[in-house]
């Protein structure tokens, strides 16, 4: 899910996903209203998709047919859909009743109403989980999320965690040009409010780590959206795609990664 609602002229809806579905946000979402279009606005866009592939190539070597993977922020199910479709248990948790009920309707694996603190309640343990596309930015609390989450993934277990980065090339650039300054460098203040009048928090990698360090160890990071650019950023198709396929090798690189859209950190339960 994503973050941030630049205005009603370039509003990002899996943006506004991201920032308001999990963490400290009203009970009835915004997007109980969005969940039956959700898919068509971001997951089958030509710029979700492209950073939707980047995660999925860089993660699905971490869990494995039989294993038992929680996802939080589901959205509409579109993670969930596809690591169950290789064989793995999903369980699916976001706060959002219209997104867990888009996504139950793709079958294939189970889901609940939980908000990412709420996660512990999940039951069971599980090998692995996995929050994309920035569910977690609108969480205050990262420390009481990795908290929750060590008590439900077993020691060895893997974790994968995409989140809306502290700085975003295409993003400053974008609003530069248009001397809309302010909306340039938000993310820099590590935390902004969207025009849904939710707070968006943008820690930085190390800020991440340190949150979960007490049960989980960072193995490393790339970045997800390097030349591959926000939604809200008009691009042919074709351009996009051909950026997604470069954005494999230059969004792992240490200096270009911390200028992509995303980060996306793989950790280990201690």
């Amino acid at each position: 899910m994503r973050a941030i609602l630049p205005s009603s002229r370039d509003s990002d809806p899996s943006r506004d996903r991201q920032g308001a579905v999990l963490g400290h946000c009203k009970p009835t979402t915004p997007f109980d209203r969005l969940a039956a279009h959700y898919d068509e606005l971001w997951t089958h866009t030509p710029t979700g998709s492209a950073q939707r592939s980047l995660v999925w190539r860089n993660v699905d070597a971490l869990f494995h047919a039989g294993e038992r993977v929680l996802d939080i922020g589901c959205g509409t199910g579109a993670d969930a859909a596809h690591f169950s479709a290789r064989g793995i248990a999903v369980h699916a948790t976001d706060s959002s009743p219209a997104m867990v009920d888009a996504a139950r309707r793709r079958g294939g694996f189970s889901a609940s109403v939980l908000r990412a603190e709420e996660i512990a309640e999940a039951g069971e343990i599980y090998d692995g989980a996995i929050s994309n596309f920035g569910a977690l930015n609108c969480v205050g609390d990262l420390s009481a999320v990795a908290r929750a989450l060590a008590r439900v993934v077993r020691p060895g277990g893997r974790v994968a965690l995409c989140t809306i980065g502290r700085f975003c090339a295409w993003e400053t650039l974008y609003y530069a040009g248009r001397f809309q300054f302010r909306k340039a460098l938000r993310r820099l203040r590590g935390s902004a409010s969207s025009s849904l009048g939710i707070a968006v928090h943008y820690p930085t990698v190390a800020a991440l780590a340190a949150a979960f360090a007490p049960e989980f160890t960072l193995r490393r990071w790339m970045g997800i959206g390097l030349l591959v650019p926000p939604s809200y950023v008009p691009l042919p198709p074709r351009l996009v795609r051909i950026f997604g396929l470069l954005d494999r090798t230059l969004a792992r690189l240490p200096f270009l990664r911390a200028m992509a859209d995303h980060r996306l950190l793989i950790l280990v339960r201690k």
